[in-house]
């Protein structure tokens, strides 16, 4: 059997190689001047033959190459552009600035970040405030391998501040602090309140103090470690926040390193995530202890790096929270069919909503083809993905149903 089929595929070898070297000399016939083709080639005494140097056989056309004059200035190839960094403020009439942040006790710790104030809140040099109330403040932390003006391009949540009238506070990771700038989310002493926490809190503090925005209205909300990040700020600190949102989170109190947050991630936890949502509930202060931690979960079905366990189970967590908030014990599901075809093709998505009285206290939102991004973003910067619902648009139609009395 090996010897017939090895004798079949030579026969053919050979049979493709004439076929070859007589399409190849067709073609070289039709190449050569006319003056040249006239000339017989023929043995004889009294003529010299034409030494025609043979060449090799072409296999297509396509591989004829068309030859050019060659300039006195040999053309160097054109470079392609890098591409512009991402700047998520270019093109925003708003106020987009850079700042440090050092917290008081020694010694001090010092965090990069960047606010985006809407045109006409008075965030630029000569700029008259034109708002009629102080404006709310949502608080956005991005996730590993990010900076800051990746994450606010991704999100595109300051063109949305831009035409709903909201600031925006973006807290940067180091690369000190961190070599892929990821949130230590995971860490004992950041699950307490300290570290990162209690940097992040102080800093929403004077920046509400500095821009006189709203207090009672201030929302947290981050992709990834940052979505985990922002749930401890959340849950540490009901008293600053009002609303927590959270896009591809990993679920909260279940590690304690960085191997334990890897499991959490892929697999999630089998009991002791309802545990630490109780011991939670029962820590809240008044009246936070009556309002729950209102909270919108994003997650993608197929999501490799943070699994979709843990959105069920985030849901489940604040189920917990907010069990003295929610009026209504059973949720209102729905359920949006995927657009195939056309410009904008979107995938299907369904949601859960949790309501206290007519107001939504839990959502959750599960996208059937979305991986590990930011959905409805712009997916010109990495971890983001134009398909699918606005994530952004979604936390702050959420947010905006919900105050907090800041106390």
């Amino acid at each position: 059997m090996v010897r017939s089929l090895s004798s079949i595929w030579l026969k053919s070898m050979r049979r493709l190689s004439k076929a070859q070297s007589a399409q190849g000399r067709k073609l070289l016939k039709g190449l050569l001047p006319t003056s040249v083709r006239a000339v017989p080639v023929r043995r004889a005494k009294a003529v010299k033959p034409i030494a025609i140097k043979p060449l090799k056989p072409l296999g297509v056309v396509k591989r004829i190459k068309t030859v050019t004059a060659p300039s006195s200035r040999a053309a160097k190839p054109a470079r392609k552009p890098p591409a512009a960094p991402a700047d998520g403020g270019a093109g925003l009439p708003g106020a987009w600035s850079r700042s440090y942040f050092a917290s008081p006790p020694a010694p001090a710790r010092r965090m990069q970040y960047w606010l985006y104030l809407p045109a006409g809140a008075g965030g630029k040099p000569g700029a008259s405030a034109q708002f009629d109330a102080p404006l709310p403040l949502v608080v956005m932390l991005h996730g590993c391998q990010q900076t800051v003006a990746e994450f606010a391009t991704a999100t595109r949540m300051n063109a949305l501040a831009e035409r709903k009238g909201f600031a925006v506070l973006y807290p940067q990771q180091s690369a000190a602090g961190d070599a892929h700038r990821c949130w230590h989310w995971y860490k004992r002493a950041t699950q307490q309140g300290q570290g990162d926490v209690a940097l992040i809190a102080a800093l929403i503090a004077q920046v509400q103090r500095q821009h006189d925005l709203d207090a009672s209205r201030t929302y947290v909300a981050g992709l990834s470690a940052g979505a985990a990040l922002a749930n401890i700020v959340a849950l540490r600190h009901p008293e600053l926040i009002a609303a927590v949102g959270l896009h591809s989170a990993p679920i909260f109190g279940t590690a304690d390193s960085s191997l334990s947050a890897y499991r959490a991630m892929q697999r999630g936890s089998v009991l002791s995530h309802r545990k630490v949502a109780r011991e939670f509930a029962a820590a809240m202060p008044p009246p936070s202890d009556r309002l729950g931690m209102p909270a919108i979960v994003i997650h993608g079905a197929r999501d490799p790096v943070v699994r979709r366990v843990n959105m069920d189970q985030l849901a489940q967590q604040f189920e917990i929270i907010n069990t003295s908030a929610i009026t209504r014990a059973e949720p209102v599901r729905r359920s949006y069919p995927a657009r195939v075809g056309g410009r904008n093709p979107k995938p299907g998505y369904q949601t859960t909503t949790y309501y206290a009285g007519r107001k939504p206290q839990l959502l959750t939102c599960e996208i059937a083809s979305l991986a590990h991004a930011w959905s409805g973003g712009d997916e010109s910067v990495a971890f983001s993905t134009r398909a699918g619902p606005d994530a952004s648009l979604m936390m702050w139609s959420f947010f905006a149903h919900h105050r907090r009395t800041p106390v």
